[in-house]
């Protein structure tokens, strides 16, 4: 049940708290949430999760999931907004499972758009200095900040000051590209790297990168050899109610 984004070695062993522009949770508030969250057991093993999409102003939500009403959860997914559903097949049985809704919110940068070379990269690309894909803090001259979200009662209104500046692409190799940016934001939980490839209709996550980030570098897929990229800062919301549902015994045995 792996979080559905591509991550490198080097992103999973970046620092989850970096010093920089993030405060601490002591001193903010959480956008509040409306979600409501319900769960259904399809079959013994398999649940189905709803909720209503009337939250304003939301980028998307997480699915979280844990065996224990007091966690760790884990991320299934990275919902854009308008996904009401989400279904967890083939799950362990007679296992109690808990779950909760987080939403996001924070602007997104300008667009690029990214054509890469046909094929696949050479050995000696391959083999050649990879630091450019490591999830880092480059040094740049200091910029005015702003803060993500208006933190008070009856939602998030996003801050477009915030917004990644100075967003560009370098196309490294025929699967390889380097993204760097100007970090804006005053209180961002992390940035996420999001793509549209060619003849789709919306952006969907590819990368969860934590706060004060502003360079990382993508390894593709073979459908996005075409496609458009931005960056988005973003902050979690306040998280829904916590449902509960414990599978049936397992229907093969």
């Amino acid at each position: 049940m792996p979080l559905r984004l591509r991550a490198t070695v080097a992103a999973a062993l970046t620092v989850l708290t970096l010093v920089g522009c993030s405060p601490s949770p002591e001193e903010r508030r959480e956008p509040e949430t409306s979600a409501r969250l319900a769960a259904t057991l399809d079959s013994p093993i398999d649940i189905t999760l709803r909720w209503k999409d009337d939250e304003p102003g939301v980028a998307g939500r997480t699915v979280e999931f844990a065996t224990e009403k007091a966690g760790p959860y884990t991320v299934l997914e990275f919902m854009p907004p308008g996904r009401t559903t989400y279904r967890h097949p083939d799950l362990m049985p007679e296992t109690p499972f808990y779950y909760r809704l987080r939403p996001y919110f924070g602007p997104a940068s300008s667009a690029v758009e990214v054509s890469l070379p046909p094929g696949e990269p050479s050995e000696k690309e391959l083999t050649d200095n990879q630091e450019w894909m490591t999830p880092r803090t480059v040094k740049s001259p200091k910029v005015r900040t702003a803060p993500l979200t208006a933190r008070g009662a009856g939602g998030a209104d996003v801050n477009a000051a915030a917004a990644p500046t100075d967003f560009e692409a370098t196309v490294k190799h025929a699967t390889g590209i380097h993204f760097t940016w100007t970090d804006r934001a005053a209180d961002e939980d992390g940035y996420l790297l999001e793509v549209r490839q060619a003849g789709s209709e919306g952006y969907r996550p590819v990368a969860l990168l934590d706060a004060d980030i502003n360079s990382f570098g993508l390894i593709t897929l073979p459908e996005e050899k075409r496609a458009s990229y931005r960056v988005r800062a973003f902050v979690y919301g306040e998280q829904s109610n916590i449902v509960h549902l414990t599978t049936g015994p397992d229907p093969g045995a």
